[in-house]
């Protein structure tokens, strides 16, 4: 392939490992609209810088770099201006709007890369760049109180990362999914209970994070909440959400949030949080030109875990 030029202010990259992430399936199958056609997917990167473009500043060459969904905003805007840069009308996205990581190479600007922690394989860290940090952001909108229970609707990249974040901050995890090998990843994860999807938990939620693309569990997972709960609703996309009864599924002040992307702010915490508190990250490797095995894997759920495309 061409090897792309850096422009003012991006970094060339070289790809060394680049997770898999059901955007580039929802971006794949149509179910969210391109931006761009003949995008390269992938914003799950961990790789090298090759060369600095002009004014490119904060990392060298040689220095392991992340490169993730968010790629840039306008920063003026009022929702960049008060910190909420995931929403600013002008945002673009790597392996949306701008060619991503299935590939051998990438561009990123040095103030939207991030620096990544010691202690874990660049195929550990690709899933921290989008399943980590949507995750981490999901689990904060739902607004968990200290001790609390979670409930976790689907098992995959992201919901794996996100119960360890809540289990290291001492919540009580229980991970509703239909796959059983998911339910067995999330027991030895310290889960306290992993049941089917449409399973009621052992006991009343505080907060819950949905995770699976199925607006079917919306409902299912309002009713598991207990007075004052909150759902968070984790991915870009979701089927259509069947009618809510207020009073079975809403009233008593139960909450329905949804999650726009990440602020860079999130993925510095998501990642300080990798460094002092050591994630285990279930990867399944596929080398970089079965790419589409690896999504046509991701469709039918036979990937436990997070997948991670090496060159």
């Amino acid at each position: 392939m061409l090897v792309p030029r850096p422009g003012a202010g991006e970094l060339l990259v070289a790809v060394d490992a680049c997770g898999v992430c059901r955007t580039d399936l929802h971006v794949a199958a149509g179910e969210l609209p391109p931006h761009r056609p003949d995008v390269v997917p992938g914003h799950e990167v961990v790789g090298h810088v090759l060369e600095l473009g002009d004014g490119a500043q904060g990392f060298r060459v040689g220095d392991r770099v992340g490169v993730a969904w968010l790629r840039e905003t306008c920063g003026r805007c009022r929702f960049c201006v008060r910190g909420d840069e995931n929403l600013c009308p002008e945002s673009r996205y790597t392996g949306w709007d701008a060619d991503g990581g299935y590939a051998d190479f990438t561009t990123v600007r040095a103030d939207y890369a991030y620096r990544l922690p010691d202690g874990y394989t660049d195929a550990e860290l690709a899933p921290l760049l989008c399943a980590g940090i949507i995750g981490y952001r999901a689990l904060r909108r739902a607004d968990l109180p200290p001790g609390g229970r979670l409930g976790v609707y689907g098992f995959g990249a992201s919901a794996h990362l996100t119960a360890q974040v809540a289990l290291a901050e001492g919540a009580r995890v229980h991970v509703l999914t239909r796959s059983p090998r998911a339910q067995e990843l999330a027991l030895r994860l310290g889960a306290t209970s992993a049941g089917g999807a449409y399973d009621a938990p052992p006991e009343p939620l505080d907060a819950a994070v949905l995770f699976a693309p199925v607006g079917d569990l919306v409902p299912v997972a309002l009713r598991a909440l207990d007075r004052g709960g909150t759902l968070a609703v984790a991915g870009i996309y979701l089927s259509d959400i069947p009618a809510l009864n207020y009073e079975r599924d809403l009233f008593q002040e139960r909450t329905v949030r949804s999650v726009t992307a990440n602020t860079r702010q999130d993925g510095r915490e998501l990642l300080a949080f990798a460094e002092k508190h050591h994630l285990t990250v279930a990867v399944s490797p596929y080398p970089m030109d079965r790419a589409s095995d690896a999504l046509a894997d991701l469709a039918a759920d036979r990937v436990n875990g997070a997948a991670v495309l090496r060159p």
